[in-house]
């Protein structure tokens, strides 16, 4: 072996451990995240009820769909937070792929789920 493949396989491992070591403060980051989306979820879910028990009592329209809308506000800004949350996944899984082909797949992947998140 000549030592410009035992360099290059050195800063391979190195890049590796780098990514291994981002992988373990990045998985607390998305254990936070994932701790936001829920608090999220469960925020509409109460506003939901709101707005069934709003519906129950004969409230005005206006009062129902001004809640309905801060509810579709709170989803969509909701979704974004997964969206974030699924990016960082699939962008630490595609660096800790030492398969090329596997990361493309990974990268084509997260177009697929982007555009679609895009288009609405």
């Amino acid at each position: 072996m000549n030592s410009l493949s035992g360099d290059s396989q050195e800063m391979q491992g190195k890049a590796r451990r780098k990514t291994k070591d981002a992988t373990s403060s990045g998985q607390e980051q998305l254990d936070d995240l994932q701790k936001n989306v829920l608090a999220r979820l469960r925020r509409i879910e109460g506003q939901i009820r709101g707005i069934q028990g709003m519906v129950l009592q004969g409230k005005e329209c206006e009062d129902i769909l001004i809640q309905v809308k801060a509810v579709s506000s709170a989803l969509k800004s909701t979704s974004r937070q997964i969206l974030k949350r699924y990016l960082k996944v699939c962008h630490t899984k595609a660096m800790e792929s030492a398969d090329s082909e596997m990361a493309y797949k990974q990268l084509e992947e997260t177009v697929k789920v982007l555009t679609h998140f895009i288009e609405g």
